[in-house]
């Protein structure tokens, strides 16, 4: 539950603390989370800036800058880069903001595909009309050195700077490299689209469990899972929502699966997999609805009870959580056990 000035006021109503005890605690509240991303004006304006010029040099890449040609983008790209990092090290590193600090060393990140493309543009390794801005809208194999290019810079400013907006190149790169796997290994144009699925499915995994792996390492320091657990449930779900199946058994598995999500969401407090576990369980019910029991009268009032029986399990476990959650992380590992007493 977040602490807001209205929770302190009628703290302060009831007599569980003095009015300069509340004051002194918000100022101490607001004064520790000042470096922790919220929905703060601050904030908001460093992120929609940070966005605003990193969608600049990637996702919103006009066709005009192919004029510049592979040398030209390569050096803009050189002169971009050590701009951020000049900003990120000289300026505002040592004035102690971590959060713009670390938009400008993500900015740095992202140009590094922009540089590898310039170097293989001039190398003549897209002579067929292949452009920068499709990197982000095209799957492409070669994509690949861009990639892997883009994950040692990120590799080496995480070393560097410690600051956890730089996962998000990181997690996003791990994402597109999931989609360029496949044309890599495989030529059967019969097999892609299947072998994408499954790709998209198993990396998607793979960076859920980083993540997991990452959020545990670093469950007393700051929030470097984050974006990983973002693209990879993206890239997981995604991959599991678009296989399709003709048996109900499997699309009952799907339905547990994404049941475990948002169970997983509500015990390592991670909104992103309630948040696709829940648009999976409700596919699941609309399969349900418009196939399985299209014609049947008597499915709503089965699923309105059993609706309702969810919200009476709630209520069972808002009256024994205390006891029922206590018993249960007894039986995880210490370390997990801490980064669920710290996530909630």
């Amino acid at each position: 539950m977040e602490l807001n000035r209205r929770i302190l006021k009628e703290a302060t109503e009831n007599g569980l603390i003095g009015e300069q005890q509340a004051e002194r605690l918000w100022e101490f509240v607001n004064e520790r989370n000042r470096d922790t991303p919220s929905f703060r004006t601050t904030h908001i304006l460093y992120y929609l800036g940070g966005l605003i010029a990193i969608g600049a040099m990637s996702l919103f890449m006009t066709l005009g800058w192919e004029r510049f040609g592979g040398w030209g983008l390569f050096f803009i790209a050189l002169v971009y880069a050590a701009t951020g990092l000049w900003l990120t090290e000289h300026f505002l590193n040592r004035k102690h903001l971590p959060i713009p600090a670390g938009i400008t060393a993500t900015f740095v990140v992202v140009l590094t595909p922009l540089a590898m493309y310039g170097i293989q543009a001039a190398m003549g390794w897209w002579a067929e009309g292949r452009v920068y801005r499709e990197y982000h809208t095209h799957i492409d194999w070669r994509w690949m050195f861009m990639e892997l290019a883009t994950l040692a810079t990120g590799a080496v400013m995480l070393w560097r700077y410690r600051l956890p907006f730089l996962v998000l190149p990181v997690a996003v790169t791990l994402w597109y490299m999931s989609m360029d796997l496949t044309p890599f290994f495989f030529n059967d144009q019969d097999l892609l689209w299947e072998l994408r699925k499954l790709v998209s499915l198993w990396v998607g995994l793979l960076i859920v469990l980083l993540a997991f792996w990452v959020d545990v390492r670093t469950r007393h320091d700051k929030d470097y899972a984050f974006w990983l657990y973002v693209f990879g449930v993206i890239a997981f779900w995604g991959g599991l929502s678009m296989m399709h199946s003709d048996s109900e058994l499997n699309k009952f598995i799907y339905l547990c699966i994404n049941l475990a999500m948002i169970a997983a969401g509500a015990m390592l407090s991670r909104r992103v997999f309630a948040v696709f576990g829940g648009l999976g369980a409700a596919g699941y019910l609309g399969h349900l609805a418009y196939d399985v029991f299209k014609d049947s009268m008597m499915f709503p009032f089965v699923l309105t009870v059993i609706g309702l029986g969810v919200i009476y399990l709630g209520i069972v476990w808002q009256r024994h959580e205390k006891a029922i959650s206590s018993k249960l992380r007894e039986l995880l590992p210490l370390a997990v056990r801490e980064l669920i007493e710290n996530r909630h």
